[in-house]
């Protein structure tokens, strides 16, 4: 993984950016020696999201499978949710 500092970022803009991705599909922004930040393009945020959203489907499959659900009204769900 690529590494920008703040102030190569603050010097060079968004070409310091450019030229971390170009060997990294991500980059760490580091302030004042820390890692703060991480920039990636749009494809690879995209493609993270998908990863994330289809293993949101895989764990309700697996909980559905499991017999982890409730089915109610949406009134009877907020009294549950109150009770707790």
């Amino acid at each position: 993984m690529s590494r920008i500092s703040a102030n190569d970022l603050k010097t060079k803009g968004i070409s310091a950016i450019e030229f971390a991705l170009s060997t990294a599909p991500e980059a760490i922004v580091s302030v004042r020696g820390k890692d703060r930040f991480v920039v990636m393009d749009m494809a690879q945020y995209h493609y993270l999201r998908e990863c994330e959203l289809d293993a949101a489907l895989a764990q309700t499959r697996a909980d559905l499978a499991a017999g982890r659900m409730v089915q109610e009204s949406p009134e009877a769900h907020l009294a549950r949710l109150d009770a707790t």
